[in-house]
């Protein structure tokens, strides 16, 4: 499948199963704001393999809060779950995001009765961060990862609802993409705990 949208992905066509196919996106230069084609599909041997060759050092010797994140390791830690998909972006022959989400098991925090697409961990590679470098390599990487958690809600039959716990420094990403706050949760370490729970008209697209 591939489907090639200017900034955005429309909720036209995307399975109920976990997407096997590449989808085509485009993200924005950081340098100059101009799309560039990419595409986000499932993760891959070499996701992991940029992970590890690129991506992991730089984060070993930043300050960022995922540093210690391993990606290997999870992979290989829910690779017989069915209830875990995992996502990545590629942008010039190189993997610019990454997602790992939870399709069972998960209810709203404003209706118990109502299930969700849970973010266990969702991160974009250091050059695509302001916190790493400015102007970052890419922008809108991690949003588009996020939306498409969205979509995939909306075609389980959750209503687009989403779910969240955030490490402290990305807590004003959620806010800006219209996550809604709902406070500490002390059995995830006090960290902030964000949902997508109603959908509005205008948010319909990715990017």
């Amino acid at each position: 499948m591939s489907i090639a949208l200017p900034l955005t992905i429309k909720a036209f066509g995307l399975p109920v199963s976990p997407c096997q196919d590449l989808i085509d996106i485009q993200l924005l230069r950081g340098i100059d704001n101009e799309p560039v084609d990419a595409a986000l599909l499932p993760l891959n041997r070499k996701h992991l393999d940029d992970f590890e060759q690129f991506w992991k050092g730089l984060l070993r010797v930043s300050e960022e809060e995922d540093a210690y994140w391993d990606w290997v390791k999870k992979e290989r830690l829910y690779a017989s779950s069915s209830s875990f998909e995992k996502y990545a972006i590629e942008c010039e022959q190189m993997t610019q995001g990454l997602m790992m989400i939870e399709t069972q098991g998960h209810r709203s925090w404003f209706d118990s009765d109502q299930r969700i697409v849970y973010v266990d961990f969702l991160a974009t590679a250091p050059w695509n961060r302001q916190s790493f470098q400015s102007p970052p390599n890419y922008r809108t990487v991690g949003s588009i990862l996020l939306k498409f958690a969205r979509y995939r809600s909306q075609e389980l039959g959750y209503g687009g609802r989403v779910g969240l716990h955030a490490l402290s420094r990305a807590k004003p990403f959620y806010e800006k993409v219209g996550m809604i706050n709902c406070g500490e949760d002390a059995e995830k370490e006090n960290l902030t705990y964000f949902e997508w729970y109603r959908q509005r008209p205008s948010e319909t697209d990715i990017g």
